[in-house]
């Protein structure tokens, strides 16, 4: 761990984060973290802790961890479709090579109709991005 701390830590929360500012500087030299302000990626806000004013500074570094959490949260999605492509390919290779009849019976209605409201939307949308 590095003796240098950074001056704002982000607790992730399920639209954002909960943002504290890091304090080194008391006589302990114990870390304490002062919960300044809640951000949310989905809309953009920010809004101060309490009856809090943030600095230009503070809305800076927030503003810059949601733009690169969001990127992050986009190449996980793509990375997550990427991961479904191969879920399917080795599920066909499994129902081909190594399904029993009762654990197809389980399963077929559930991907028939999982595979088919995919296909629907691909189709429907690839069909709206032509000229």
């Amino acid at each position: 761990m590095t003796s240098e701390l950074p001056e704002y830590y982000f607790r992730v929360r399920e639209n954002g984060a909960a943002v504290f500012r890091i304090d080194t500087a008391n006589r302990q030299r114990r870390i304490e973290m002062d919960q300044i302000a809640v951000a949310n990626i989905r809309n953009g806000d920010i809004k101060p802790q309490g009856d809090r004013e943030l600095s230009d500074d503070d809305i800076k570094h927030i503003r810059a961890w949601m733009k690169e959490r969001t990127a992050l949260l986009a190449r996980r999605d793509m990375d997550d479709i990427h991961r479904a492509i191969d879920h399917l390919n080795l599920t066909t290779q499994w129902v081909q090579s190594k399904a029993s009849d009762e654990q197809l019976e389980e399963v077929t209605d559930a991907l028939l109709l999982a595979m088919h409201d995919l296909r629907s939307t691909l189709v429907r949308k690839k069909s709206s991005r032509l000229p």
